[in-house]
C-alpha cells in the first residue's frame, strides 16, 4: 500500500487516544511494518509498504486496547524479550523490559562455568527460563509454577524458543516440587509476586483488570512469596549457590534484610534500568571442611 495511506491512518488512530510509541509496537508486532521501516517511511512517505494485517483488522486491535484497556501483548498473542518473541496470553504475567536485568545478573554469576543446574521460581510464561536455556543449553534447569495454564505457555516458549533445552516444568508451590534436587541448586532466579494487596486495586486497568493477580498479590506487605523463597533458599541452595531476586521499588532494604535473617552471605542490591534498587543477590555460605 501507498505510504502516505498508512501515515494517514496513523495519524487518524492517534487522535482517538493512545500513544505513537504503543501504536507502532502494534503496527510492527501486527502489522510487521519494523520500526526502521516506519522511520524511513516518515522520512519518505512516497515509499509503498507491505502489511501482514489489513488496516481494518489493525483499527479493530487498536480499538479494544483504547476501549477496554486490553494489553496489546495479548491482542497480539506475542510480547518480544530480549532476543525473542515469547507467546502471551492472560495465564501468566506480561514480562517486563526491567526484568530482563535479572537474566543479566544471573550470567555475571557464572561467566565462565554455567551452573551445574539452575532453578526458576515462579517461571509464569517462562522468559527467565527461556533465557537462561539459551544461555546454557547443557546446563539442566526447572521451572516452577502454581499454574498449570502458566506452565503450558512456559513449555510452548520452551519449545519455540529454546528448543534444545533441558528445562523441566514443575507444578507447585516455589521449592516444594524441586525436593529431589535440594540442596543442589546453584542458582535460583525468581520474580515473585510483590504488589502489596492495598496497592493492586490502584494498579493501571491494563495491569490490574488483564492480568492474574495470583502473579501480582504479594500479601499485605506485597513480601510473603519473597519470605517464602528466601527461606527455602538454606535447604534448596548448594553450598555457595546463588539466589537473585525481582521485588517491589520500595522493598529494597526489607529483602536485603530477610536474606541476611536467613543466613545468606555476600549480599547486594542492584538497580534495574532506570537506577531504582530492584533486585537482591545473596549466597548461601560454601561448604567447610
Amino acid at each position: 500500500m501507498a505510504g502516505t495511506d498508512l501515515l494517514q491512518w496513523r495519524r487518524q488512530q492517534l487522535a482517538h487516544g493512545g500513544s505513537a510509541v504503543d501504536l507502532d509496537w502494534l503496527l510492527d508486532l501486527a502489522g510487521g511494518v519494523r520500526w526502521a521501516s516506519l522511520q524511513r517511511l516518515l522520512l519518505d512517505p512516497t515509499r509503498t509498504i507491505s502489511l501482514e494485517q489489513s488496516l481494518e483488522v489493525l483499527s479493530q486491535l487498536w480499538e479494544q486496547h483504547l476501549q477496554g484497556n486490553v494489553p496489546l501483548q495479548h491482542l497480539v498473542g506475542l510480547c518480544p524479550w530480549r532476543d525473542v518473541l515469547l507467546e502471551s496470553s492472560p495465564a501468566a504475567l506480561i514480562p517486563r523490559q526491567e526484568t530482563e536485568v535479572l537474566v543479566d545478573l544471573a550470567l555475571s554469576q557464572f561467566k565462565t562455568t554455567p551452573p551445574a543446574r539452575w532453578a526458576d521460581l515462579g517461571t509464569g510464561s517462562g522468559p527467565l527460563a527461556v533465557s537462561l536455556a539459551r544461555a546454557w543449553p547443557t546446563s539442566p534447569g526447572h521451572g516452577v509454577d502454581l499454574s498449570s495454564d502458566a506452565l503450558r505457555l512456559a513449555e510452548r516458549n520452551l519449545q519455540r524458543c529454546a528448543p534444545h533445552h533441558y528445562c523441566s516444568l514443575h507444578l507447585g508451590s516455589w521449592w516444594t516440587p524441586l525436593k529431589v534436587w535440594w540442596g543442589r541448586l546453584d542458582l535460583v532466579v525468581s520474580n515473585p509476586p510483590y504488589i502489596p494487596s492495598s496497592v493492586v486495586d490502584g494498579l493501571e486497568a491494563v495491569v490490574r483488570d488483564h492480568e492474574p493477580h495470583m502473579a501480582l498479590h504479594g500479601g499485605e506487605d506485597g513480601l510473603d512469596a519473597i519470605r517464602a523463597v528466601v527461606d527455602g533458599a538454606s535447604t534448596g541452595l548448594s553450598p555457595g549457590g546463588w539466589l537473585l531476586l525481582e521485588h517491589h521499588h520500595d522493598q529494597s532494604i526489607l529483602v536485603i534484610q530477610l536474606m541476611r535473617d536467613a543466613g545468606l552471605v555476600q549480599v547486594s542490591a542492584a538497580a534495574d534500568l532506570e537506577g531504582t534498587l530492584r533486585f537482591a543477590l545473596a549466597r548461601k555460605p560454601a561448604a567447610t571442611s
